[in-house]
């Protein structure tokens, strides 16, 4: 289908990681992508489930790279995490397990960072710093009734040395020894969609939902995502996902791009 003759209607829930870079490198065309939407006043958020980044450092690794970028057109799923505990009155006190990106959403918000007393959430990301306190401590509250929130459920991340443990392999630790599943706020959940949506929306209110596109590398969180959203969904084939992985899957993107610059030509 062409869908070139109703540009001017499309907004994009855009991934970070193998969709606009690998690691400190930018995807190739991913600067002329977002140039593209910009010329054609196209609205778009950048959606992440990284927790460990505040958007200004988001904003501020894009810019590095070439890609413009500002901070209302990030959404991490530190800033879902912190937005789901307000919608929900979960509380104030929060014992943290999580790195700077998540630390600033949480306190942004009113809430306070607490290790011991009582403690109405355990929020839970990405956290290089680790340990077996950590771990006790979280599961002795969840015991005392805390509710437990995770920012993500990647079990793998990729590194300069090769594959590292991610926020979902923390929680399991965690879900294992407390006996209580978490809330998953990032994708491919539909709480972290949900909010990206009514934020991309009330940018423009003339955007209709079944105009919005969500554009990823990874068929199990951005496509996922998109597709349980009921949105539109462009798999560009520059970071996890290949064609292949495509066969047997219950779902499938609207669009399989090579790359950006192909990506572009289908879409814009």
């Amino acid at each position: 289908m062409d869908w070139k003759g109703e540009i001017s209607m499309l907004g994009f829930l855009i991934d970070l990681d193998g969709t606009m870079y690998h690691g400190k490198v930018a995807i190739p065309k991913a600067k002329e992508f977002v140039e593209k939407l910009r010329e054609k006043g196209l609205p778009f958020l950048f959606v992440t489930n990284n927790s460990s980044r505040t958007p200004e450092m988001v904003a501020n690794h894009l810019q590095e790279m070439g890609i413009q970028a500002f901070v209302d057109e990030i959404y991490t799923s530190a800033q879902g995490a912190a937005q789901y505990m307000v919608e929900h009155q979960i509380g104030k006190i929060v014992y943290m397990i999580g790195e700077e990106g998540l630390e600033d959403a949480l306190t942004k918000m009113g809430f306070i960072l607490s290790e011991s007393g009582n403690v109405d959430a355990v929020v839970q990301g990405i956290d290089r710093k680790f340990t077996y306190e950590k771990l006790a401590k979280a599961i002795q509250f969840i015991h005392l009734g805390a509710e437990f929130i995770n920012t993500n459920p990647d079990h793998l991340l990729p590194s300069d040395e090769g594959p590292i443990p991610g926020a979902g392999s923390i929680a399991a630790a965690i879900q294992t020894a407390a006996k209580k599943e978490a809330v998953v706020i990032g994708k491919p959940s539909p709480i972290i969609m949900e909010y990206a949506i009514e934020r991309l929306m009330r940018k423009v209110p003339t955007l209709k939902r079944e105009n919005i596109w969500v554009v990823g590398d990874n068929l199990l969180t951005d496509i996922k995502a998109g597709v349980f959203a009921k949105l539109k969904t462009a798999l560009v084939l520059t970071g996890i996902s290949r064609k292949e992985d495509l066969k047997g899957l219950d779902y499938q993107p609207k669009i399989v791009a090579k790359d950006l610059e192909d990506l572009i030509h289908q879409l814009l």
